[in-house]
C-alpha cells in the first residue's frame, strides 16, 4: 500500500499505536497518522491489534533507502505500508525517541538536546500500562531507549551488543507475553558515523538490519497467529556526510529529516 501523501511527523506514531491497539492516547500526543489508521483498518476491520512489535534501526535516512533498495529487500518483501515522515529539531536520536513514544514535541517532552533523562510526560507505555497491557524495551546499555523510558512498571531488557538485543528480542517473540515489544539496533547509525552513510561497512549494517526485520517478522508470523499483530520498522532520522568521510545529523535539512516507516499487518488466524 502506497500513495502519495502529505508528509506526517514522527509525533503521529504514538497516536497512531495506541488506535492500533485500542487504548487511550497518552495525555501529549498529536492526532495519529490517517493513513497508518485507515490501513489498520483495512487489515483488522471492527478488531484492533493485540500485539505491535517496533524495530527501531537507528539513523536510516529516507535518501539512504531509495538509493539503495536492494538493501531493504528483507523489509520491503515483508510489508505493505510505506509511510514517509519527519523527524524533530534537534534530529538525534533521544529527541526523535523522546517524540516516537510521546508523540509530543521536544518543547513538551523535555528532551531537546542530546541528553538522555528520564522523560517524566505520558507516554505510550504509560497509556499500555494504565490499560493492563504489558511492554518491553530490548536496547543497548548506551542507548536512548534503555534510558528515557525507565521508572515504569514494564520490562526493561538491556545489553551491551546488538547480538544480545536481537536475541533476547526472538526470545520475547517464543514466549509471547508482551502486548508491545520496542527494539533498538545501533550498528547502523554507529558505524554511518565513523565511515559515513555510503561507506561499505555502513551499508552492510542495514543489510544486517534488514535481515534481522527479516527474521523478526517469520517469527511473528508462525508464532503469533492467533494475534492481530501490527510490525513495524521505524527509524527515528537521516543522516548526512560531512568533511572527512564521516557521517552525521541534527540539522534541519532533508537528509536528516525525511525518513519513512515501513509497516505490515497480521490478521489472527481464527
Amino acid at each position: 500500500m502506497s500513495e502519495d501523501i502529505k508528509r506526517q511527523s514522527i509525533e503521529n506514531i504514538c497516536a497512531s499505536l495506541s488506535y492500533a491497539m485500542g487504548i487511550d492516547v497518552c495525555k501529549c500526543a498529536e492526532a495519529p497518522s490517517d493513513l497508518l489508521c485507515r490501513y489498520i483498518d483495512e487489515v483488522f476491520g471492527r478488531e484492533k491489534s493485540d500485539r505491535v512489535f517496533m524495530f527501531n534501526p537507528d539513523a536510516i535516512a529516507e535518501w539512504i533507502y531509495k538509493k539503495y533498495p536492494e538493501l531493504f529487500k528483507e523489509v520491503e518483501m515483508r510489508c505493505e505500508l510505506h509511510l514517509p515522515l519527519n523527524a524533530v529539531m534537534p534530529s538525534v536520536t533521544p529527541v526523535c525517541f523522546g517524540t516516537m513514544y510521546t508523540g509530543a514535541s521536544p518543547d513538551v517532552h523535555g528532551i531537546k538536546a542530546y541528553v538522555k533523562p528520564v522523560i517524566t510526560i505520558d507516554t505510550l507505555f504509560d497509556a499500555l500500562i494504565r490499560a493492563g497491557k504489558r511492554a518491553a524495551i530490548v536496547a543497548d546499555s548506551a542507548s536512548s531507549l534503555a534510558k528515557i523510558y525507565l521508572e515504569r512498571d514494564m520490562d526493561y531488557f538491556v545489553y551491551d551488543t546488538v547480538e544480545e538485543v536481537n536475541a533476547k528480542a526472538a526470545e520475547l517473540i517464543l514466549r509471547d507475553e508482551h502486548d508491545l515489544i520496542v527494539v533498538y539496533n545501533k550498528n547502523y547509525d554507529s558505524t554511518m558515523h565513523r565511515v559515513g552513510p555510503e561507506g561499505i561497512e555502513a551499508l552492510a549494517e542495514i543489510k544486517a538490519n534488514s535481515r534481522t526485520f527479516g527474521m523478526f517478522s517469520d517469527m511473528i508470523a508462525k508464532h503469533w497467529k492467533d494475534h492481530n499483530t501490527l510490525v513495524g520498522f521505524a527509524m527515528d532520522h537521516g543522516c548526512h556526510e560531512i568533511d572527512g568521510g564521516a557521517g552525521s545529523h541534527g540539522l534541519d535539512m532533508e537528509e536528516d529529516m525525511h525518513i519513512v516507516h515501513l509497516y505490515k499487518a497480521y490478521k489472527a488466524e481464527k
